[in-house]
């Protein structure tokens, strides 16, 4: 590490931000596994990019396809997975994005160095909750039910904990509303935080 250089931007961050029209911010949601995180954000980043937004999503499935696809399910390698995701999210963001995280990303630990990486960057812990009922009944992948018959272990929810934040930036009880509605929620958080 001693052998390295940290060469600063040509293009300053509020020269970025001015040309955007728009402030850079990580938005990190966490919540069970089909809470409806991942349908939030790509329904944010549509909404966001037709208001001419810089903006993209980073997905737990996608990034594991690429970035992350040497790394398990073991608790250190999703550690690895989530602080790799937030050194990325942190490029992202000083280029000017905002970017849309969606990972269970289930414990607090994990969320706030997270934090720690991203900042002095904006960082707005977005907790998208659902009862456990409702997650399991929605199973877009078939999850909840591998993991009832022994298939996945480890999964968060039902034999491996999820630690809701005791004090997100913005919850969105996802149970029973509109994917509408939540978005109305998130552009106008977004609107109040000043970033667009």
């Amino acid at each position: 590490m001693s052998n390295l250089t940290h060469h600063p931007q040509s293009i300053s961050l509020s020269e970025r931000e001015t040309r955007n029209g728009h402030k850079a911010a990580v938005l990190w949601f966490t919540g069970l596994s089909g809470s409806g995180k991942s349908t939030l954000a790509m329904a944010l980043q549509e909404a966001l990019f037709k208001q001419g937004c810089q903006v993209t999503v980073l997905d737990g499935d996608n990034v594991r396809h690429g970035l992350n696809a040497g790394l398990g399910f073991g608790a250190e390698d999703r550690v690895e997975n989530l602080r790799r995701v937030a050194e990325v999210s942190k490029l992202f963001a000083e280029s000017g994005f905002i970017v849309l995280t969606s990972f269970i990303s289930p414990f607090r630990q994990e969320r706030a160095q997270s934090r720690k990486i991203i900042s002095p960057l904006p960082f707005y812990e977005i907790y998208v909750h659902v009862d456990l009922e409702t997650a399991e009944s929605r199973d877009p992948k078939g999850l909840y039910k591998k993991a009832r018959a022994g298939e996945i272990k480890n999964f968060t929810g039902l034999d491996s904990p999820y630690e809701a934040p005791n004090h997100p930036d913005l919850l969105i009880a996802n149970s029973a509303q509109s994917i509408e509605a939540g978005i109305e929620q998130l552009l106008t958080f977004l609107k109040d935080k000043g970033i667009v």
